[in-house]
């Protein structure tokens, strides 16, 4: 469903909602360390967060990252749409050839009437959760992200 890039993404942005404090940069082996997610694999997907504008980054000694949106704005489908892509909402989950070439023949794979309604229930609940209402739940009921 979503690739173990894209849930490290989604768990880096949550951290940085829970731990958010004004204009507070967070460093990459603060949020590596608390995570469990490897130093230099955390810091490039952090980057391409950045470079889409969903992060901030600063270089230096009192550098690091932070959201460069309001926490409650950011769903889990523009986490997803910048490291996985959206395809998988919209591709045959077995690539079968008739529905990639001629998607008005979808009805004649089989998999597309039970698959169709669950990518469409999926692509909602994305599309609705909010980071910033994440990040508040697991505030209140004191769970980690690791």
């Amino acid at each position: 469903m979503i690739s173990n890039t894209c849930k490290y993404a989604i768990r880096a942005v949550t951290y940085l909602a829970m731990n958010e404090v004004g204009d507070k940069k967070i460093g990459i082996k603060d949020i590596s360390k608390d995570l469990e997610i490897p130093s230099p694999f955390l810091g490039k997907i952090l980057q391409v967060l950045a470079k889409q504008k969903m992060l901030k980054s600063t270089k230096g000694p009192h550098g690091g990252f932070s959201l460069a949106r309001n926490s409650e704005e950011i769903s889990l489908l523009d986490i997803v749409e910048i490291i996985d892509g959206l395809d998988f909402f919209h591709e045959c989950l077995i690539g079968i050839n008739v529905c990639e070439r001629a998607p008005e023949q979808r009805e004649i794979c089989p998999f597309h009437s039970v698959a169709d309604p669950l990518k469409a229930d999926l692509y909602k609940m994305y599309s609705t959760t909010k980071i910033g209402k994440l990040a508040k739940e697991f505030n209140q009921n004191g769970i980690f992200l690791i």
